[in-house]
Protein backbone atom coordinates (compact mmCIF):
# COMPACT_ATOMS: atom_id res chain seq x y z
CA UNK A 1 0.00 0.00 0.00
CA UNK A 2 1.28 3.58 -0.74
CA UNK A 3 0.61 7.15 -0.55
CA UNK A 4 -0.73 8.76 -3.77
CA UNK A 5 1.27 11.94 -4.36
CA UNK A 6 -0.79 14.55 -5.03
CA UNK A 7 1.48 17.15 -6.84
CA UNK A 8 -0.62 19.27 -9.28
CA UNK A 9 -0.74 23.07 -9.91
CA UNK A 10 -4.69 23.17 -9.93
CA UNK A 11 -5.80 26.34 -12.23
CA UNK A 12 -7.95 28.11 -9.61
CA UNK A 13 -8.21 31.71 -11.75
CA UNK A 14 -10.95 33.43 -10.18
CA UNK A 15 -13.78 31.26 -9.06
CA UNK A 16 -14.61 27.96 -10.37
CA UNK A 17 -17.80 29.06 -12.14
CA UNK A 18 -15.75 31.17 -14.56
CA UNK A 19 -12.73 28.42 -15.01
CA UNK A 20 -15.53 25.64 -15.97
CA UNK A 21 -17.03 27.29 -19.08
CA UNK A 22 -14.79 25.60 -21.80
CA UNK A 23 -13.64 28.07 -24.58
CA UNK A 24 -15.20 28.20 -27.92
CA UNK A 25 -13.47 27.77 -31.08
CA UNK A 26 -13.49 30.42 -33.33
CA UNK A 27 -11.63 32.18 -35.92
CA UNK A 28 -8.02 34.08 -35.01
CA UNK A 29 -8.66 37.92 -35.46
CA UNK A 30 -4.68 38.48 -35.06
CA UNK A 31 -2.35 38.77 -37.40
CA UNK A 32 0.35 36.78 -37.13
CA UNK A 33 3.52 39.22 -36.21
CA UNK A 34 6.50 37.56 -36.27
CA UNK A 35 8.58 40.14 -37.33
CA UNK A 36 10.32 40.33 -33.66
CA UNK A 37 11.26 36.80 -33.47
CA UNK A 38 14.85 35.83 -33.47
CA UNK A 39 16.68 32.91 -35.36
CA UNK A 40 17.44 29.88 -32.88
CA UNK A 41 20.60 29.73 -30.70
CA UNK A 42 22.94 27.15 -31.96
CA UNK A 43 25.90 28.22 -31.19
CA UNK A 44 27.87 25.05 -29.48
CA UNK A 45 25.02 23.12 -30.49
CA UNK A 46 26.66 19.37 -30.96
CA UNK A 47 25.97 18.06 -34.71
CA UNK A 48 23.90 15.47 -33.72
CA UNK A 49 21.24 17.68 -32.35
CA UNK A 50 21.68 20.72 -34.92
CA UNK A 51 18.93 19.70 -37.14
CA UNK A 52 16.32 19.92 -33.70
CA UNK A 53 17.96 23.33 -32.36
CA UNK A 54 17.83 24.94 -35.82
CA UNK A 55 14.04 24.97 -36.58
CA UNK A 56 12.65 28.18 -36.43
CA UNK A 57 9.18 27.80 -34.92
CA UNK A 58 5.86 27.96 -37.62
CA UNK A 59 3.72 30.32 -35.11
CA UNK A 60 -0.09 30.08 -36.12
CA UNK A 61 -3.92 29.43 -35.09
CA UNK A 62 -4.12 27.01 -32.43
CA UNK A 63 -5.98 23.83 -34.49
CA UNK A 64 -7.54 22.97 -30.67
CA UNK A 65 -10.99 24.30 -29.63
CA UNK A 66 -9.87 24.55 -25.79
CA UNK A 67 -7.72 27.31 -26.70
CA UNK A 68 -8.75 31.05 -27.40
CA UNK A 69 -8.29 33.31 -30.26
CA UNK A 70 -5.58 35.31 -28.69
CA UNK A 71 -3.18 32.30 -28.40
CA UNK A 72 -0.92 31.32 -30.60
CA UNK A 73 0.57 27.89 -31.10
CA UNK A 74 3.55 26.06 -32.85
CA UNK A 75 5.07 22.79 -32.51
CA UNK A 76 8.87 21.74 -32.72
CA UNK A 77 10.44 18.15 -32.62
CA UNK A 78 12.52 17.11 -29.87
CA UNK A 79 14.49 13.77 -29.49
CA UNK A 80 12.08 10.84 -27.72
CA UNK A 81 15.44 10.22 -26.51
CA UNK A 82 17.85 13.31 -25.73
CA UNK A 83 20.78 10.53 -24.77
CA UNK A 84 20.55 8.81 -28.47
CA UNK A 85 18.83 11.37 -30.77
CA UNK A 86 18.63 8.91 -33.56
CA UNK A 87 16.30 6.75 -31.97
CA UNK A 88 13.10 8.45 -32.58
CA UNK A 89 10.67 12.23 -32.00
CA UNK A 90 8.79 13.04 -30.57
CA UNK A 91 6.04 16.48 -31.02
CA UNK A 92 5.95 19.39 -28.12
CA UNK A 93 3.38 22.36 -28.61
CA UNK A 94 4.09 25.84 -27.07
CA UNK A 95 1.73 28.80 -27.20
CA UNK A 96 2.15 32.56 -26.56
CA UNK A 97 -0.48 35.38 -26.41
CA UNK A 98 -1.03 36.45 -30.53
CA UNK A 99 -1.37 40.47 -29.45
CA UNK A 100 2.68 40.48 -28.42
CA UNK A 101 4.75 42.88 -27.09
CA UNK A 102 6.33 45.17 -29.39
CA UNK A 103 9.57 44.85 -28.12
CA UNK A 104 9.96 42.01 -26.11
CA UNK A 105 13.03 41.53 -24.12
CA UNK A 106 12.54 37.89 -24.77
CA UNK A 107 10.71 34.72 -23.70
CA UNK A 108 9.15 33.85 -20.86
CA UNK A 109 8.18 30.06 -20.14
CA UNK A 110 5.77 29.03 -17.59
CA UNK A 111 4.87 25.83 -16.48
CA UNK A 112 1.50 25.28 -14.16
CA UNK A 113 2.57 22.11 -12.77
CA UNK A 114 1.18 18.56 -12.31
CA UNK A 115 3.20 16.65 -13.61
CA UNK A 116 0.46 16.59 -16.55
CA UNK A 117 -0.65 19.89 -16.49
CA UNK A 118 -1.11 21.87 -19.93
CA UNK A 119 0.99 25.37 -20.07
CA UNK A 120 -1.04 26.38 -23.27
CA UNK A 121 -4.21 25.38 -21.19
CA UNK A 122 -2.36 27.60 -18.51
CA UNK A 123 -2.16 30.51 -20.94
CA UNK A 124 -5.57 30.97 -22.33
CA UNK A 125 -6.99 30.86 -18.59
CA UNK A 126 -4.44 33.29 -17.91
CA UNK A 127 -5.26 35.65 -20.87
CA UNK A 128 -9.39 35.34 -20.23
CA UNK A 129 -9.53 35.06 -16.60
CA UNK A 130 -6.33 36.93 -15.56
CA UNK A 131 -3.19 34.85 -13.86
CA UNK A 132 -0.11 36.01 -14.99
CA UNK A 133 0.40 40.03 -14.53
CA UNK A 134 0.04 42.78 -17.49
CA UNK A 135 3.72 43.94 -16.65
CA UNK A 136 4.98 40.40 -17.57
CA UNK A 137 2.87 40.42 -20.53
CA UNK A 138 3.99 43.38 -21.86
CA UNK A 139 7.58 42.63 -20.86
CA UNK A 140 7.91 39.27 -22.42
CA UNK A 141 6.69 36.92 -24.81
CA UNK A 142 5.50 35.25 -22.33
CA UNK A 143 5.49 31.51 -23.89
CA UNK A 144 3.57 28.14 -22.40
CA UNK A 145 4.24 24.72 -23.08
CA UNK A 146 2.54 21.03 -22.91
CA UNK A 147 5.85 19.27 -21.88
CA UNK A 148 6.55 15.51 -22.99
CA UNK A 149 3.56 12.96 -23.04
CA UNK A 150 1.13 16.06 -21.78
CA UNK A 151 -1.91 16.63 -23.93
CA UNK A 152 -1.37 18.39 -27.10
CA UNK A 153 2.66 17.39 -27.01
CA UNK A 154 3.09 13.51 -28.00
CA UNK A 155 0.82 12.19 -25.09
CA UNK A 156 0.70 9.77 -23.16
CA UNK A 157 -2.39 7.49 -23.77
CA UNK A 158 -3.72 5.00 -21.30
CA UNK A 159 -7.75 4.40 -20.71
CA UNK A 160 -11.13 5.30 -22.38
CA UNK A 161 -13.68 7.41 -21.04
CA UNK A 162 -15.35 4.33 -19.38
CA UNK A 163 -11.85 2.83 -18.15
CA UNK A 164 -11.06 6.06 -16.52
CA UNK A 165 -14.38 6.88 -14.93
CA UNK A 166 -13.79 3.18 -13.59
CA UNK A 167 -10.14 4.01 -12.69
CA UNK A 168 -11.00 7.06 -10.88
CA UNK A 169 -14.42 7.00 -9.62
CA UNK A 170 -15.53 2.63 -8.68
CA UNK A 171 -15.30 1.93 -4.99
CA UNK A 172 -12.95 -1.30 -4.66
CA UNK A 173 -14.65 -4.49 -3.42
CA UNK A 174 -15.33 -5.09 0.20
CA UNK A 175 -14.55 -3.23 2.62
CA UNK A 176 -11.62 -0.48 3.23
CA UNK A 177 -8.74 -2.36 4.15
CA UNK A 178 -9.72 -6.39 3.90
CA UNK A 179 -7.61 -8.15 1.46
CA UNK A 180 -10.62 -7.94 -0.89
CA UNK A 181 -9.81 -3.91 -1.20
CA UNK A 182 -6.94 -4.31 -1.55
CA UNK A 183 -6.80 -6.90 -4.26
CA UNK A 184 -9.18 -4.57 -6.50
CA UNK A 185 -7.36 -1.90 -5.81
CA UNK A 186 -4.43 -3.75 -7.38
CA UNK A 187 -6.21 -5.10 -9.97
CA UNK A 188 -6.98 -1.24 -10.91
CA UNK A 189 -3.69 -0.16 -10.84
CA UNK A 190 -2.22 -3.13 -12.47
CA UNK A 191 -5.35 -2.58 -15.54
CA UNK A 192 -4.50 1.16 -15.95
CA UNK A 193 -0.31 0.17 -15.90
CA UNK A 194 -1.24 -2.33 -18.70
CA UNK A 195 -3.22 -0.01 -20.63
CA UNK A 196 -0.19 2.75 -20.57
CA UNK A 197 1.65 0.05 -21.62
CA UNK A 198 -0.22 -0.92 -24.81
CA UNK A 199 -1.33 2.64 -25.83
CA UNK A 200 2.19 4.49 -25.33
CA UNK A 201 4.62 1.76 -25.72
CA UNK A 202 7.92 2.82 -25.59
CA UNK A 203 7.06 6.16 -24.79
CA UNK A 204 6.55 5.57 -21.88
CA UNK A 205 10.58 5.02 -20.85
CA UNK A 206 11.22 8.35 -21.70
CA UNK A 207 8.40 10.64 -19.95
CA UNK A 208 10.82 11.72 -17.21
CA UNK A 209 11.89 15.32 -15.76
CA UNK A 210 15.27 14.88 -16.91
CA UNK A 211 14.16 14.70 -20.29
CA UNK A 212 11.56 17.11 -20.13
CA UNK A 213 14.19 19.75 -18.93
CA UNK A 214 16.68 18.86 -22.07
CA UNK A 215 13.14 19.66 -23.67
CA UNK A 216 13.07 23.54 -22.51
CA UNK A 217 16.58 24.31 -23.38
CA UNK A 218 15.39 23.32 -27.07
CA UNK A 219 12.46 25.62 -26.64
CA UNK A 220 14.60 28.41 -25.29
CA UNK A 221 17.18 28.11 -28.36
CA UNK A 222 14.50 27.42 -30.99
CA UNK A 223 12.70 30.93 -29.50
CA UNK A 224 16.49 32.36 -29.92
CA UNK A 225 17.05 33.43 -26.70
CA UNK A 226 20.61 33.26 -25.04
CA UNK A 227 19.36 32.37 -21.57
CA UNK A 228 16.02 31.14 -20.39
CA UNK A 229 13.69 33.02 -17.92
CA UNK A 230 10.93 31.30 -16.53
CA UNK A 231 8.04 30.86 -14.23
CA UNK A 232 7.28 27.47 -12.38
CA UNK A 233 4.50 26.49 -10.14
CA UNK A 234 4.15 23.29 -8.27
CA UNK A 235 6.08 20.04 -9.77
CA UNK A 236 6.86 23.07 -12.30
CA UNK A 237 9.70 24.19 -9.63
CA UNK A 238 11.42 20.60 -9.62
CA UNK A 239 10.99 21.09 -13.23
CA UNK A 240 13.13 24.47 -13.67
CA UNK A 241 15.28 23.53 -10.47
CA UNK A 242 16.51 20.29 -12.71
CA UNK A 243 17.10 22.56 -15.48
CA UNK A 244 19.27 24.79 -13.81
CA UNK A 245 21.23 21.90 -12.56
CA UNK A 246 21.63 20.38 -15.97
CA UNK A 247 22.19 24.10 -17.91
CA UNK A 248 23.63 26.50 -15.44
CA UNK A 249 24.93 28.45 -18.44
CA UNK A 250 21.90 28.88 -20.07
CA UNK A 251 20.21 29.83 -16.85
CA UNK A 252 18.45 33.19 -16.88
CA UNK A 253 15.93 34.55 -14.24
CA UNK A 254 14.29 32.12 -12.58
CA UNK A 255 11.11 31.69 -10.47
CA UNK A 256 9.85 28.78 -8.55
CA UNK A 257 6.40 28.76 -6.91
CA UNK A 258 5.19 26.41 -4.52
CA UNK A 259 8.14 24.73 -4.10
CA UNK A 260 8.71 20.20 -4.49
CA UNK A 261 12.10 19.46 -2.35
CA UNK A 262 14.01 17.28 -4.89
CA UNK A 263 15.56 15.04 -2.18
CA UNK A 264 12.50 14.13 -0.91
CA UNK A 265 11.56 10.18 -1.38
CA UNK A 266 7.61 8.96 -2.83
CA UNK A 267 6.93 7.93 0.93
CA UNK A 268 7.67 11.00 2.39
CA UNK A 269 6.05 13.46 -0.38
CA UNK A 270 2.67 11.29 0.01
CA UNK A 271 3.21 11.60 3.88
CA UNK A 272 4.30 15.48 3.92
CA UNK A 273 1.50 16.11 1.83
CA UNK A 274 -1.75 13.80 3.67
CA UNK A 275 -0.63 15.92 6.71
CA UNK A 276 -0.44 19.55 5.15
CA UNK A 277 -3.98 18.72 3.79
CA UNK A 278 -5.07 17.66 7.08
CA UNK A 279 -4.41 20.70 8.53
CA UNK A 280 -6.00 22.27 5.53
CA UNK A 281 -9.22 20.59 6.23
CA UNK A 282 -8.61 21.76 9.81
CA UNK A 283 -8.38 25.58 8.59
CA UNK A 284 -11.11 25.86 6.04
CA UNK A 285 -13.22 23.97 8.96
CA UNK A 286 -12.78 26.87 11.46
CA UNK A 287 -14.02 29.28 9.27
CA UNK A 288 -16.65 27.23 7.94
CA UNK A 289 -17.91 27.19 11.36
CA UNK A 290 -17.69 31.04 11.95
CA UNK A 291 -19.41 31.29 8.55
CA UNK A 292 -23.53 30.91 7.02
CA UNK A 293 -24.69 27.70 6.04
CA UNK A 294 -21.68 25.70 7.57
CA UNK A 295 -23.29 22.06 7.31
CA UNK A 296 -20.87 21.28 10.55
CA UNK A 297 -21.95 22.60 14.22
CA UNK A 298 -19.86 22.42 17.12
CA UNK A 299 -16.43 22.33 17.82
CA UNK A 300 -14.04 21.52 15.22
CA UNK A 301 -12.99 18.40 16.13
CA UNK A 302 -16.84 17.41 16.22
CA UNK A 303 -16.94 18.80 12.68
CA UNK A 304 -13.94 16.91 11.56
CA UNK A 305 -15.49 13.83 13.64
CA UNK A 306 -19.26 14.04 11.03
CA UNK A 307 -16.41 14.09 8.10
CA UNK A 308 -15.07 10.91 8.96
CA UNK A 309 -18.31 9.46 9.60
CA UNK A 310 -19.04 10.86 6.26
CA UNK A 311 -16.43 9.30 4.63
CA UNK A 312 -17.08 5.54 6.07
CA UNK A 313 -21.11 6.36 5.24
CA UNK A 314 -19.64 6.63 1.87
CA UNK A 315 -17.82 3.35 1.96
CA UNK A 316 -19.74 1.60 2.88
CA UNK A 317 -23.04 3.34 0.38
CA UNK A 318 -21.61 5.00 -2.33
CA UNK A 319 -23.95 7.97 -3.84
CA UNK A 320 -25.30 7.65 -7.55
CA UNK A 321 -25.32 10.77 -9.26
CA UNK A 322 -26.69 11.23 -11.73
CA UNK A 323 -24.81 9.17 -14.88
CA UNK A 324 -24.61 6.37 -12.73
CA UNK A 325 -21.10 7.23 -11.23
CA UNK A 326 -20.71 6.23 -7.70
CA UNK A 327 -19.16 8.74 -4.89
CA UNK A 328 -17.55 6.88 -2.94
CA UNK A 329 -15.02 7.86 -0.24
CA UNK A 330 -11.98 8.40 -1.91
CA UNK A 331 -13.73 10.33 -4.67
CA UNK A 332 -15.52 12.11 -1.94
CA UNK A 333 -11.50 13.16 -0.69
CA UNK A 334 -10.38 14.13 -4.38
CA UNK A 335 -13.00 16.73 -4.07
CA UNK A 336 -12.02 17.99 -0.49
CA UNK A 337 -8.54 17.83 -1.73
CA UNK A 338 -9.47 19.90 -4.34
CA UNK A 339 -11.11 22.60 -3.12
CA UNK A 340 -8.18 23.32 -0.47
CA UNK A 341 -5.84 23.97 -3.27
CA UNK A 342 -7.06 27.71 -2.96
CA UNK A 343 -9.58 29.50 -0.30
CA UNK A 344 -11.73 30.96 -3.36
CA UNK A 345 -12.58 27.26 -3.51
CA UNK A 346 -14.14 26.82 0.14
CA UNK A 347 -17.49 27.79 -0.39
CA UNK A 348 -17.97 25.23 -3.05
CA UNK A 349 -16.36 22.24 -0.58
CA UNK A 350 -19.04 23.69 1.81
CA UNK A 351 -22.20 23.11 -0.87
CA UNK A 352 -20.10 19.47 -1.65
CA UNK A 353 -20.62 18.72 2.13
CA UNK A 354 -23.94 19.80 2.47
CA UNK A 355 -25.32 17.92 -0.62
CA UNK A 356 -23.29 14.63 0.56
CA UNK A 357 -24.53 14.95 3.84
CA UNK A 358 -28.17 15.40 2.72
CA UNK A 359 -27.60 12.43 0.26
CA UNK A 360 -26.95 14.49 -3.40
CA UNK A 361 -23.46 13.69 -4.81
CA UNK A 362 -23.76 16.55 -7.80
CA UNK A 363 -21.39 19.27 -6.17
CA UNK A 364 -19.13 16.68 -4.59
CA UNK A 365 -19.07 15.05 -8.23
CA UNK A 366 -18.36 18.13 -9.86
CA UNK A 367 -15.23 19.54 -7.64
CA UNK A 368 -13.84 15.63 -8.16
CA UNK A 369 -14.40 16.17 -11.97
CA UNK A 370 -12.72 19.52 -12.43
CA UNK A 371 -9.63 18.02 -10.26
CA UNK A 372 -9.73 15.22 -12.78
CA UNK A 373 -10.55 17.32 -16.09
CA UNK A 374 -13.56 15.45 -16.78
CA UNK A 375 -16.16 17.90 -17.97
CA UNK A 376 -19.32 17.05 -20.62
CA UNK A 377 -18.63 13.41 -19.73
CA UNK A 378 -15.26 13.81 -21.25
CA UNK A 379 -12.18 13.63 -20.06
CA UNK A 380 -10.06 17.12 -21.71
CA UNK A 381 -6.49 16.10 -20.92
CA UNK A 382 -4.40 13.28 -20.36
CA UNK A 383 -2.99 14.93 -17.05
CA UNK A 384 -4.01 11.60 -15.05
CA UNK A 385 -2.23 9.30 -17.54
CA UNK A 386 1.13 11.79 -17.64
CA UNK A 387 1.09 12.58 -13.68
CA UNK A 388 1.35 8.35 -13.10
CA UNK A 389 3.83 8.29 -16.11
CA UNK A 390 6.13 10.95 -14.83
CA UNK A 391 6.11 9.84 -11.05
CA UNK A 392 6.57 6.17 -12.08
CA UNK A 393 9.60 7.32 -13.76
CA UNK A 394 11.18 9.61 -11.49
CA UNK A 395 11.02 8.32 -8.17
CA UNK A 396 12.97 5.17 -7.04
CA UNK A 397 10.24 2.25 -6.38
CA UNK A 398 12.33 0.85 -3.61
CA UNK A 399 11.48 4.20 -1.36
CA UNK A 400 7.55 3.85 -1.78
CA UNK A 401 6.18 1.65 1.14
CA UNK A 402 5.10 2.44 4.30
CA UNK A 403 6.40 1.48 7.48
CA UNK A 404 4.40 0.77 10.48
CA UNK A 405 6.01 4.12 12.36
CA UNK A 406 4.73 6.07 9.14
CA UNK A 407 1.25 4.67 9.57
CA UNK A 408 1.21 5.46 12.80
CA UNK A 409 2.69 9.05 12.17
CA UNK A 410 -0.55 9.16 9.81
CA UNK A 411 -2.83 8.28 12.02
CA UNK A 412 -1.63 10.74 14.92
CA UNK A 413 -0.91 13.87 12.52
CA UNK A 414 -3.80 13.14 9.48
CA UNK A 415 -6.42 10.63 11.04
CA UNK A 416 -9.09 11.59 8.64
CA UNK A 417 -7.39 12.12 5.38
CA UNK A 418 -4.85 9.42 5.27
CA UNK A 419 -6.79 6.63 4.38
CA UNK A 420 -8.30 8.30 1.80
CA UNK A 421 -4.99 9.51 0.46
CA UNK A 422 -4.13 5.74 -0.33
CA UNK A 423 -3.88 3.26 -2.52
CA UNK A 424 -2.61 0.73 -4.98
CA UNK A 425 0.54 1.64 -6.52
CA UNK A 426 0.59 1.97 -10.45
CA UNK A 427 4.26 1.96 -10.75
CA UNK A 428 4.47 -1.63 -9.32
CA UNK A 429 2.94 -2.88 -12.52
CA UNK A 430 4.82 -0.27 -14.54
CA UNK A 431 6.50 -1.75 -18.18
CA UNK A 432 9.70 0.48 -17.38
CA UNK A 433 11.82 0.61 -13.98
CA UNK A 434 12.38 4.07 -12.49
CA UNK A 435 15.08 6.21 -14.25
CA UNK A 436 14.88 8.76 -11.68
CA UNK A 437 17.39 9.81 -7.99
CA UNK A 438 15.75 12.22 -5.37
CA UNK A 439 18.98 14.09 -4.21
CA UNK A 440 19.53 17.45 -3.54
CA UNK A 441 19.70 19.96 -6.85
CA UNK A 442 22.50 22.98 -5.89
CA UNK A 443 22.72 24.26 -9.66
CA UNK A 444 26.20 25.36 -8.99
CA UNK A 445 26.75 28.11 -11.33
CA UNK A 446 23.38 29.41 -12.35
CA UNK A 447 21.99 32.75 -12.30
CA UNK A 448 20.50 34.05 -8.59
CA UNK A 449 16.70 31.71 -8.29
CA UNK A 450 14.01 33.30 -6.30
CA UNK A 451 11.86 30.39 -4.84
CA UNK A 452 8.53 30.82 -3.24
CA UNK A 453 6.95 29.10 -0.57
CA UNK A 454 3.29 29.58 0.94
CA UNK A 455 2.56 28.81 4.81
CA UNK A 456 -0.78 27.06 4.29
CA UNK A 457 0.21 25.48 1.22
CA UNK A 458 -1.03 21.81 1.44
CA UNK A 459 0.22 20.55 -1.60
CA UNK A 460 3.50 21.56 -1.32
CA UNK A 461 4.49 22.64 2.06
CA UNK A 462 6.40 25.38 3.17
CA UNK A 463 9.32 23.24 4.71
CA UNK A 464 9.90 22.11 0.73
CA UNK A 465 10.44 25.58 -0.06
CA UNK A 466 12.69 26.58 2.74
CA UNK A 467 14.47 23.26 2.30
CA UNK A 468 15.19 23.96 -1.91
CA UNK A 469 16.26 27.50 -1.42
CA UNK A 470 18.44 26.30 1.33
CA UNK A 471 20.07 23.84 -1.30
CA UNK A 472 20.29 25.54 -4.23
CA UNK A 473 23.85 27.57 -4.05
CA UNK A 474 21.84 31.15 -5.31
CA UNK A 475 18.61 31.47 -4.21
CA UNK A 476 16.67 34.09 -2.51
CA UNK A 477 13.44 32.73 -0.61
CA UNK A 478 9.42 34.73 -0.81
CA UNK A 479 7.59 33.82 2.44
CA UNK A 480 4.01 33.71 1.78
CA UNK A 481 1.78 33.80 4.89
CA UNK A 482 -1.61 32.59 3.34
CA UNK A 483 -3.69 29.83 2.62
CA UNK A 484 -3.60 28.22 -0.61
CA UNK A 485 -1.47 26.27 -3.62
CA UNK A 486 1.29 28.76 -4.65
CA UNK A 487 1.29 32.79 -4.26
CA UNK A 488 2.13 34.39 -7.59
CA UNK A 489 -1.37 35.71 -8.85
CA UNK A 490 -3.35 34.18 -5.40
CA UNK A 491 -4.03 38.20 -4.02
CA UNK A 492 -0.99 39.53 -2.61
CA UNK A 493 0.44 42.50 -4.27
CA UNK A 494 4.10 42.42 -2.03
CA UNK A 495 4.23 38.89 -3.64
CA UNK A 496 3.02 39.83 -7.53
CA UNK A 497 5.74 42.62 -6.98
CA UNK A 498 8.53 41.18 -6.08
CA UNK A 499 8.41 38.60 -8.14
CA UNK A 500 7.98 40.64 -11.23
CA UNK A 501 10.61 43.00 -10.10
CA UNK A 502 12.94 39.84 -10.41
CA UNK A 503 11.40 38.63 -13.78
CA UNK A 504 11.55 41.96 -15.43
CA UNK A 505 13.86 43.97 -14.14
CA UNK A 506 16.42 41.55 -12.27
CA UNK A 507 15.98 42.95 -9.06
CA UNK A 508 16.22 40.27 -6.19
CA UNK A 509 14.32 40.25 -3.41
CA UNK A 510 15.15 41.30 -0.40
CA UNK A 511 16.78 38.95 2.17
CA UNK A 512 13.74 37.42 4.57
CA UNK A 513 10.78 38.67 2.51
CA UNK A 514 7.51 37.95 3.75
CA UNK A 515 3.91 38.68 2.34
CA UNK A 516 0.23 38.79 3.65
CA UNK A 517 -2.54 38.32 1.32
CA UNK A 518 -3.55 41.93 -0.29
Amino acid sequence: MTLRTLIRRVIAIGAIAAVAGSAAACANPFVFDQSTDKPPVTEGVADDLLEFYDQPPEWGACDDPQTEAEVECATITAPIDWNDPAAGDIELAISRPADRPSNPQGSLLVNPGGPGASGIDYMQQSLEYGGLGEDLLDAFDVVGFDPRGVARSTPVECLDTAGMDEYLYSVPDGTRDSDEWEASLEEQAETFADACAENSGELLEFITTDQAARDMDLIRAVLGDEKLNYLGFSYGTFLGATYADQFPENTGRLVLDGALDPSVSGTEVGMRQVIAFEQSLHTYIDACLDGSGCPFRGSVDQALGEVSQLLASLDRRPLVGQDGRELGGDAMMTAVIFALYSEENWPYLTEAFAGALAGDPTSALFLADFYNERQGGQYLSNSTEAFNAYNCMDYPSESEELSGEDEAELEEKAPVTWKYMMGADVCEFWPYPPSGERETISATGAAPIVVVGTTGDPATPFAWAESLAEQLDDATLITYEGEGHTAYGAGSSCVDEAVESYLIDGAMPEAGLTCQPG
